[in-house]
């Protein structure tokens, strides 16, 4: 009973937290599609969903999502082979490197690829500025590392000896990788493409700023409905179809994830030299990074180039109000917004995500705790299945109004940031809790240690550098978050990627330029909190 009891006491923040903001916002959002004049109407939402736009944005959330992830797959299958199997000068830099288009705000991501393929950009002799091929270039940027890294963690450790026995029985390295190692490779790849489905289907900045009113996905829909034509209804029933194809997708990649036993010893192979044979694989991966640096390079130059020479002019404008005063405050002050709300973020998301963690890894030695502790699980996994959108959203009609008016609370678009941010954080450090050896509690414990002593002797030398790497996470994935605060921000406090937004949203040179420059000051602060997170994460626990 003492056990149940300090484990519910232990649930109870992160419950009553996702309770007020994230079960109250999702059933008031529910409530807007399924109850719209206060009494059960399914057929309303049936309305919304049978009209003919909404039905042409469906299907292009389906396909552009589609195309996207086999394109990131099969880009992304030999980079994890090069970068996972194979040893070379500045492998660890370069994994690095790949993993921060994942992590670089999605406005950032929108302008780099405008930028890119627009009139007068590099590219722009190919006319593809906004249009499909557009969008799905910038999913698959944003998201091919997803496949490096899942698919790697697990090519990193496949046993190489039926792989050798094939070998030496006279197989080709082409039926080796047919029959043996694709196999083993199947579940990574089918759970890493069902995850790469799932973000392209509920992007947002890339798909608004390089697809517009013109070619919409479901989250940008949302918006638009919410935003533009306040077509709350509409924009309810479009939420809960999201809703319910996340968690679809979510189920399906849960069962298909591999848990390798850990009573099972396997050879791990240790990295090799490149071959010869290996020469596809490594210009492969070489055509990606450029295919990878190319927008972020004409981002850069193109914030340096005012009337056609070198100029620092774009980052000076960043302490002004922009032309014709199109901004409230300068894009400095929101830069410093940014920052602070990415930490506060930061220290709700951790503290929550500690506590969630320590909960789902506590050993059950009861039947009433494992039910106890199965029900949370399950609970605390529900943020998963909505998206960023659709949970600003569900913030507006909830809790913008009595008894629950939270439109001026100074930690409401922090709250919002941190649950997005918030299964990262849990799944940073759930590995590392559960990896650590009870029997060195045990010991401390036998030796006479108290349950704090033993906490502060064993737990916190091990999880210190996970915590730290959960809280850049955070702390990254805040500082770029669009689609929850789109809904929330406030124009005299907004947020940097709202800003540039606004900015891109109005003529004038001088504007755009400026959107230009923040998008880099961003992008580059993303970056270095990214990279530092990977000197701090544990090498081989987990895919990130």
């Amino acid at each position: 009973m003492k056990r149940t009891a300090s484990l519910v006491a232990l649930a109870a923040l992160p419950v009553g937290v996702l309770a007020v903001f994230f079960v109250l916002p999702v059933a008031g959002m529910l409530g807007r599609g399924l109850w719209p004049d206060g009494s059960f109407a399914p057929g309303a939402m049936l309305d919304v969903l049978a009209r003919p736009r909404v039905g042409r944005v469906v299907w292009f959330t389906v396909w552009s999502s589609s195309v996207a992830t086999v394109v990131a797959v099969l880009l992304g299958l030999p980079a994890a082979y090069v970068l996972h199997r194979l040893d070379f000068p500045l492998r660890g830099a370069l994994r690095s490197a790949l993993l921060v288009p994942f992590v670089l705000p999605t406005v950032v991501v929108g302008v780099a690829f405008r930028q890119l393929l627009r009139e007068g950009g590099p590219l722009g002799f190919l006319d593809l500025d906004g249009t499909p091929v557009a969008i799905v270039a910038g999913l698959v940027f944003f998201n091919v590392a997803v496949v490096i890294r899942t698919v790697g963690a697990t090519w990193e450790g496949l046993d190489p000896r039926p792989a050798e026995a094939a070998a030496a029985l006279g197989a080709s390295p082409a039926r080796v990788f047919t029959s043996v190692t694709l196999p083993a490779l199947r579940p990574a790849i089918v759970s890493a493409a069902s995850v790469v489905f799932l973000f392209c289907a509920t992007a947002f900045g890339v798909v608004l700023i390089l697809g517009g009113v013109r070619y919409a996905s479901v989250e940008t829909e949302i918006y638009l409905l919410t935003t533009v034509l306040y077509d709350l209804q509409g924009a309810a029933a479009l939420s809960i179809v999201q809703l319910v194809a996340v968690v679809g997708l979510l189920t399906v990649a849960a069962r298909v994830r591999r848990v390798p036993d850990p009573t099972v010893q396997r050879a791990v192979p240790r990295p090799h030299r490149p071959r010869r044979s290996d020469l596809p694989q490594v210009a492969a991966t070489a055509l990606l990074l450029g295919l990878l640096a190319a927008p972020i390079v004409a981002l850069v130059t193109q914030s340096l180039r005012v009337d056609g020479a070198w100029s620092l002019t774009n980052y000076r404008n960043l302490t002004t109000t922009g032309d014709d005063q199109v901004l409230l405050v300068p894009v400095t002050t929101a830069l410093r917004n940014s920052l602070q709300t990415a930490l506060d973020a930061t220290w709700i998301a951790l503290l929550l995500g500690l506590l969630v963690a320590i909960v789902l890894t506590r050993r059950s030695r009861s039947a009433g705790e494992r039910r106890v502790r199965a029900v949370l699980d399950g609970f605390f996994m529900l943020p998963l299945g909505v998206s960023a959108v659709t949970l600003g959203f569900g913030f507006l009609v909830t809790l913008g109004r009595e008894p629950l008016d939270l439109r001026t609370w100074p930690l409401l678009v922090p709250v919002a940031q941190a649950l997005v941010a918030l299964p990262l954080v849990v799944r940073t450090l759930v590995p590392v809790l559960a990896g650590i050896d009870d029997r060195q509690r045990q010991a401390a414990a036998s030796l006479g240690a108290g349950a704090m002593r033993t906490a502060l002797t064993v737990d916190v030398p091990i999880v210190l550098r996970p915590v730290a790497a959960a809280a850049g996470f955070a702390f990254a994935v805040s500082l770029g978050e669009f689609g929850a605060t789109s809904f929330l921000s406030r124009a005299d406090h907004p947020t940097v990627p709202v800003v540039i937004f606004r900015l891109l949203g109005r003529p004038g040179e001088g504007n755009y330029g400026m959107a230009l420059a923040a998008s880099v000051v961003l992008a580059a602060t993303t970056a270095l909190v990214i990279l530092a997170v990977e000197r701090l994460r544990v090498r081989g626990v987990g895919s990130w």
